[in-house]
């Protein structure tokens, strides 16, 4: 079962939006996010392997500790406990006065508004180098999307580690990293894009030794 929960949060005149999710017992992370103006500002991620597998009283422990690391970010947030350096007003953006602020309580997490697409899904990986080709687009309307903040990560690796980059004009961002050591037996390439309040995701289950994904 996954748990998840959004909040916009006011501090000064800026808005930040905190989302936290269960990543799954495949990964068993608490992952905690802070956006601002479609900018990833901060993460913060607990494993709960202490808990696995999952009986209905460990889920609602999960569900406590998930609650829980929502609060203290958003909390941290409010207080100035937590340093966030927000990405610069764009023209185009509203001030954040004119903006209904949601009241600060949790629900579902929201459904997907970017389609993405790994275009070199079948060479995406050359020895142990990982080259990344991804392009992001409207869901609505297939329109290419710039200046969307693209990011991958390897969810069972022995360390996690986030790889970033921006879309350009024609919505395509490109990443390239060495691949990180893996930690069991299946693991997975995880392939986020967020711009404001849409965001996507791509995910594709990894071996061992990786083979290739099919999109």
């Amino acid at each position: 079962m996954l748990f998840g929960h959004n909040t916009d949060v006011k501090a000064g005149e800026t808005v930040y939006h905190v989302q936290t999710e269960d990543r799954g017992t495949a990964n068993a992370l608490i992952d905690t996010t802070v956006y601002c103006r479609g900018r990833v500002l901060h993460r913060r991620t607990n494993n709960y392997i202490d808990l696995l597998p999952l009986d209905p009283r460990g889920e609602e422990v999960l569900r406590k500790r998930i609650g829980d690391q929502h609060r203290t970010v958003t909390e941290e947030i409010r207080s100035g406990a937590l340093h966030l350096m927000p990405p610069p007003t764009s023209v185009d953006e509203k001030p954040a006065a004119h903006k209904a602020e949601p009241a600060a309580h949790s629900h579902a997490v929201p459904a997907p508004t970017l389609a993405m697409e790994l275009i070199n899904a079948k060479s995406w990986l050359v020895g142990r180098r990982a080259k990344l080709h991804v392009a992001v687009l409207r869901r609505q309307n297939k329109e290419a999307v710039a200046g969307a903040l693209v990011t991958a990560r390897i969810d069972g690796a022995a360390n996690v580690t986030e790889f970033s980059t921006e879309t350009g004009a024609d919505g395509q961002a490109r990443l390239e990293f060495e691949m990180p050591r893996l930690a069991g037996a299946e693991s997975t390439l995880v392939i986020e894009a967020s711009q404001a309040d849409s965001r996507g995701q791509l995910k594709f289950q990894l071996k061992t030794r990786p083979r290739v994904p099919t999109a």
